[in-house]
């Protein structure tokens, strides 16, 4: 059994490892590796489990990682939620229409909706994995805000309904902090928390409504044996870098809308960033020759840096070719 009880260490040598690795958001590929559909992984915590284990034994990545369904949250509030055989569960709709809607939001508890399904997953990984680490992934406090009051409508209430967002925030806030505290007593090593959202913001208003309730999360959960990896895919990340920085995550993931080279060039040169193979474009469309090319190009990037390890842009899509995975892999141990 490996020893993770220093993260941080653990983190900090994976990025300056001279032999390369690679932690891709890696979960939803595991369906088809056990032979299941998609859907039954996020009805079932001992069968997501088996998926992701089985993703660990196929594929040397560096940590194992649980399946990104940003519905859940959403789903714990009370929104309805959308399921096929084969993809991530959508949020239906909007659940909040004004202030009077969100002060009559209840706080669920750990356990509503299928939020107790995705822990026991992650507790059953975490005894089961035992040669890398294991990290949930669970929302963000503005993305969960939004799907509550509906995303373009989040966006015009910064403007024109700030309170109410504000009260959305401070309860998406109470409910994530007590998520994260569950998932950290599962025996995982850390989350991975995703703001795909707050990406669409400006950057005057992702400091506003976003960066404060996420470092709220941070500084609740985050230790030397726990981290929490920040993600936000949205294309004004790279402008929005010094907020995104002030939550005090211990690593940043950016997706493939955004240059990872210019990214890199503006964060300190002791902060870890992960990123940025496009997951639909590339590792999904693609061939085992273009992933291979285009793992190499990302991979150049770490020449003469200690702080960048490789990784897909965002959750990479269940039907994913495995072939392709495969490519992705031995290119990212090639030196």
């Amino acid at each position: 059994m490996a020893d993770f009880e220093n993260m941080r260490r653990w983190l900090e040598e994976a990025a300056k490892a001279e032999s390369k690795g690679a932690f891709p958001i890696l979960s939803a590929p595991g369906a088809g590796l056990i032979g299941a559909p998609l859907r039954a992984l996020t009805e079932d915590g001992e069968l997501q489990a088996a998926a992701i284990a089985a993703v660990t034994q196929r594929w040397n990545s560096l940590a194992a990682v649980g399946l990104m369904d940003l519905s859940v949250e959403a789903e714990a509030f009370g929104s309805e939620v959308h399921f096929a055989e084969d993809e991530i569960p959508t949020v239906k709709g909007r659940q909040i229409e004004d202030m009077e809607g969100a002060v009559a939001l209840a706080v669920p508890s750990v356990g509503a909706g299928r939020t107790g399904i995705y822990i026991d997953c992650i507790r059953i990984a975490a005894a089961r994995i035992n040669d890398r680490p294991v990290f949930a992934g669970m929302i963000g406090p503005y993305s969960l805000a939004a799907r509550l009051f509906g995303v373009p409508d989040s966006m015009i209430a910064c403007y024109d309904e700030p309170e109410t967002m504000e009260l959305l925030l401070s309860k998406a806030t109470e409910f994530l902090i007590t998520y994260a505290r569950a998932y950290k007593e599962t025996g995982a090593q850390g989350i991975i928390l995703a703001e795909p959202v707050a990406g669409m913001l400006s950057p005057s208003l992702e400091e506003e409504f976003s960066a404060p309730y996420v470092k709220q999360i941070v500084d609740a959960v985050q230790d030397d044996r726990f981290l929490v990896i920040y993600h936000n895919c949205g294309d004004n990340a790279a402008r929005m870098l010094p907020s995104i920085l002030s939550t005090g995550a211990a690593a940043y993931h950016f997706g493939n809308a955004v240059d990872m080279a210019e990214v890199l060039e503006k964060v300190p040169s002791n902060i870890v960033v992960m990123g940025n193979l496009d997951p639909v474009g590339e590792l999904f469309s693609g061939t085992p020759e273009s992933v291979a090319k285009g793992t190499k190009a990302l991979l150049s990037l770490k020449r003469g840096r200690d702080n960048f390890i490789l990784s897909s842009g965002c959750d990479i899509p269940p039907k994913t070719p495995l072939e392709n995975l495969d490519a992705f892999f031995a290119a990212a141990t090639e030196i």
